[in-house]
């Protein structure tokens, strides 16, 4: 039975106030794969430890902290995607894990000159590779999801493969796979609800509360297509496994991997997660 490890991108304080990256993870991988297991862990209170990194895959999550990946706040989880690296599992980057990922291989952040994106990002469109790489696989080439987000990479890491952009945002999704290492990672964010995405511009001191009047919209854009399209999507493309489709791809890749090493060593299964 595989074990992803969610490793939180907010501090313990943040996550009291209502903004936890991991929840989304959660509740969407126990509706994709319910005989998977999961765990969460937060740097910014304590390292990743030796059993943590036993899990078959590793989640990096959003983070509505005001601080970007490069500043000096963001070193706890630094450290944490470091240690995730050298283990040769699969790793998936969310909005602030993806933006950590691409800075540590090479890449460039930057605040998103047309200002955030929040609600769907629209008219994405899968670029030639993505087409044809398995992450993308039950995506159409062109498709909107939920998206809340500040920054963006502004210039990929050397090495990383481009899948899908939009007008707002050229990089909305990426994947790097090289020298051990293999990273999935998307801007948008497939693990959310638009019911969770509103909790996220209510919580108190959010950095989007400035976009609070979508909440009414989000809550029943799922179920009513007219508020579906002021969104720019379908009530079909917000349901779970339509709107989660790159991390059903993600989690096959995890359990094909689940019992074979970064080499092909094959690993002990006779441990316990907790």
């Amino acid at each position: 039975m595989p074990h992803v490890l969610i490793v939180e991108g907010n501090t313990p304080e943040t996550v009291a106030r209502g903004l936890s990256g991991a929840h989304g993870f959660v509740e969407t991988f126990a509706a994709l794969a319910p005989n998977m297991t999961t765990s969460v862990v937060n740097p910014y209170a304590a390292p990743l430890s030796a059993m943590d990194l036993l899990a078959d895959g590793i989640v990096f999550t959003g983070s509505g902290e005001p601080w970007a990946v490069s500043d000096p706040e963001a070193t706890p989880l630094w450290a944490a995607m470091e240690r995730a690296m050298t283990t040769g599992k699969p790793i998936w980057g969310s909005c602030n894990g993806m933006h950590l990922a691409a800075v540590m291989l090479g890449g460039r952040l930057r605040a998103n000159p047309k200002g955030p994106e929040v609600g769907i990002a629209r008219n994405m469109a899968l670029t030639v590779e993505g087409r044809g790489h398995p992450m993308m696989a039950q995506r159409p080439a062109s498709f909107s999801a939920p998206c809340v987000h500040r920054d963006e990479v502004a210039d990929l890491p050397p090495g990383a493969t481009l899948m899908a952009g939009n007008a707002h945002t050229p990089v909305q999704a990426f994947a790097f796979e090289a020298d051990g290492i293999c990273i999935w990672a998307t801007q948008y964010h497939p693990e959310l609800s638009l019911a969770a995405l509103g909790g996220y511009l209510t919580a108190a001191g959010s950095i989007f509360a400035c976009h609070a009047a979508l909440v009414a919209d989000l809550a029943c854009a799922a179920e009513d297509r007219l508020t579906a399209a002021r969104l720019g999507t379908t009530p079909e493309a917000l349901q779970t496994p339509a709107r989660s489709a790159e991390l059903l791809a993600w989690l096959d890749l995890v359990t094909a991997r689940a019992s074979v090493g970064p080499h092909g060593v094959s690993l002990p299964r006779g441990r316990v997660m907790t």
